[in-house]
């Protein structure tokens, strides 16, 4: 039995002086950003990551790679103590991946030009942690939910400007139909016909990027009326072209720089929905988000005896964990009490002689 000889293949690197460790640190930043961005991240979150890095390069003096356990330990909990929790949070997991990046790609380099091994200096014990409880959202009842509705749409009839007025009550009431923010333009594809009709939105316009593949969301709970209205009586009004490729299903009043319609931001919709819950639900002692309409229609979906795999398909949630959350956790408690009674007075009945 023989040891053989390995070598490394890869290119040997000694000491360098100031000059060459700094352009090297640099090029292993922009390694990592173009790593990121082949992960398919956003410029917006490798741009905070990269913040995030400088913050700490700042405040250390010295390249990342040297961080030990204990300049974190100063860092997180002397210079951050009163950071947001937030902050420290986006601040460690962005120092924890770049140190991943290290290990994998670079830390036999590092030890060559250096001398160090990089070791994340973030562990179980120093690491962040969120200390928020989780908030328990109880949505409105149907017949609140009736009432918000009725009074915001009697105030169509008064309201000084109607096309907006109108965009914002179809864009809220979309939402106890499950549906997120606003999608895609209606063409000839973006409503289909069948059992359920369904509206079409493009992936990229969701929380998370999932490739070119659209999303269905079912027209349930009136939402296809709601959308047929809207197209028919509202939406020619903001000068949008129904034949023009990437048109606005919610125009804003302002206009493109070419003079098509441009589409409605979130805000504009989230501050008439709760703008109409203060003047209709005034004894909602919580503000009446976009999100908690999407519980109601959780909700109402699970009490009507919908199975919670269709529920997680109609809110399209990647986990049914998620929609297990939508639910309101009382009604689970009290469905399996009242439908675990009959089983139980049968294996008594069993026992009777």
């Amino acid at each position: 039995m023989t040891l053989a000889v390995v070598r490394d293949l890869r290119e040997a690197r000694g000491p360098v002086g100031p000059e060459e460790l700094a352009g090297f640190e640099t090029d292993v930043l922009a390694g990592f950003v173009l790593a990121r961005a082949a992960a398919g991240l956003s410029d917006g979150t490798i741009s905070s990551d990269v913040v995030h890095l400088e913050q700490v390069r700042a405040w250390f003096g010295r390249p990342l790679w040297e961080m030990e356990p204990a300049d974190a330990d100063v860092y997180f909990g002397k210079v951050l103590r009163g950071a947001a929790r937030g902050t420290r949070l986006s601040r460690a997991q962005a120092l924890k991946t770049y140190f991943v990046f290290l290990e994998l790609r670079h830390k036999a380099e590092i030890h060559q030009v250096t001398g160090r091994v990089a070791e994340c200096p973030i562990d179980e014990v120093n690491r962040p942690r969120g200390r928020q409880q989780a908030r328990l959202r109880i949505p409105p009842t149907a017949e609140q939910a009736g009432r918000l509705f009725a009074g915001w749409r009697g105030e169509l009839a008064t309201c000084r400007k109607f096309a907006p007025a109108a965009r914002n009550y179809a864009g809220g009431r979309r939402r106890p139909a499950g549906q997120r923010g606003p999608y895609a333009g209606p063409g000839r594809r973006a409503v289909g016909a069948g059992p359920v009709r369904q509206a079409q939105r493009p992936a990229w316009q969701g929380i998370a990027p999932q490739g070119p593949k659209p999303r269905l969301v079912p027209l349930i709970s009136g939402a296809d009326r709601n959308l047929r209205w809207f197209i028919v009586d509202v939406w020619g009004q903001f000068g949008a072209a129904p034949v023009r490729p990437g048109v606005p299903l919610l125009p804003s009043e302002r206009k493109n720089a070419d003079g098509s319609a441009a589409r409605v931001g979130d805000e504009t919709l989230r501050a008439a929905l709760a703008a109409a819950a203060t003047a209709h639900l005034p004894d909602w002692p919580e503000v009446v988000t976009p999100h908690v309409l999407r519980r109601f229609c959780a909700s109402q979906l699970y009490l009507a005896g919908m199975e919670l795999l269709a529920i997680q398909a109609t809110l399209g949630h990647a986990w049914v964990a998620t929609t297990m959350g939508h639910v309101i956790p009382a009604s689970c408690i009290e469905d399996a009490w009242i439908t675990g009674q009959p089983r139980a007075a049968d294996r008594l009945r069993g026992l009777r002689r």
